[in-house]
């Protein structure tokens, strides 16, 4: 219960002194007078915003005397630096993936397990949006440069009960030659899952970039290059790439069929086999 004065004046309205804490980042305080309590996500100029454990944001004013830290009465002021919006890459509270955060967690030491993607592209995109994730899971991603012989690196592989695999395949739609290579897995501990888009590249919404639309290019010319030049952007495709990646900025740049895979692929390689698998 909250203590009163004979006056009704709540306790942390009748302190004397009161300390100035800076509103950094992922500190949690309870605002004076009501029952919300939640992480600063951003301060501004005369205001910081707070999310609670549901995710719900309120901004409220800075105002002296205003908030309660671990119970005690505080005022909370700017941080020194010009702006503490908190990135969704950078969050405490929540990943790149959208996954809850855990501050100062060490990367787990490597699983036996590990998750294949075509690419070094493909590569870069995942750990640009899970990489905090599966540090804390032990997941290792490795890049194939193709899948043409990928029977033959499941088998050197050697996946088992407790060394699951997990592959992250492009153009994965029936009857495309990616289809066909995965159908030649069968091994019950490796799971082939992809996305229906010719490049990873197309995985990325284009509204992050800032089109209407993916370009349609022709068969029989190379599918980057030929974006490139739709797009009006200098023929390197290392750089356009780049580029691309420098716009994802969180799980909501991607489309929903590249989320459900790798989170899909994620869940497979950690979760643990029933006892005697």
């Amino acid at each position: 219960m909250r203590e009163y004065s004979p006056d009704l004046t709540p306790q942390w309205k009748r302190a004397k002194s009161v300390p100035e804490v800076a509103a950094d980042p992922g500190l949690v305080v309870e605002v004076a007078g009501t029952d919300f309590c939640g992480a600063v996500v951003a301060c501004e100029a005369g205001t910081v915003t707070l999310e609670d454990r549901f995710g719900k944001r309120r901004v409220f004013p800075l105002e002296p005397r205003g908030f309660l830290l671990e119970g005690a009465v505080v005022t909370l002021t700017r941080p020194a630096r010009a702006s503490t919006s908190a990135s969704p890459s950078a969050s405490p509270l929540r990943t790149a993936s959208g996954s809850l955060a855990v501050p100062g967690a060490r990367a787990r030491v490597a699983r036996a397990g590990r998750i294949y993607v075509e690419g070094r592209h493909d590569a870069e995109l995942v750990e640009r949006v899970w990489g905090d994730d599966l540090r804390i899971e032990g997941v290792v991603v490795e890049y194939l440069e193709g899948i043409d012989d990928l029977p033959a690196v499941v088998a050197d592989f050697a996946p088992a009960a407790d060394a699951r695999l997990g592959v992250l395949v492009d153009h994965l739609v029936p009857g495309s030659k990616e289809s066909r290579i995965a159908a030649a897995v069968t091994s019950e501990h490796v799971l082939v899952v992809g996305h229906p888009y010719v490049d990873v590249w197309q995985a990325v919404k284009p509204a992050a970039l800032g089109i209407a639309a993916w370009p349609v290019i022709p068969p029989g010319q190379d599918w980057k290059t030929g974006i490139c030049r739709a797009l009006g952007w200098p023929e390197n495709t290392g750089a356009a790439w780049q580029h691309i990646l420098s716009k994802v900025t969180s799980y909501k740049d991607l489309e929903p069929t590249l989320l459900g895979s790798v989170e899909h692929l994620i869940d497979h390689v950690t979760t643990p086999s029933p006892a005697g698998v």
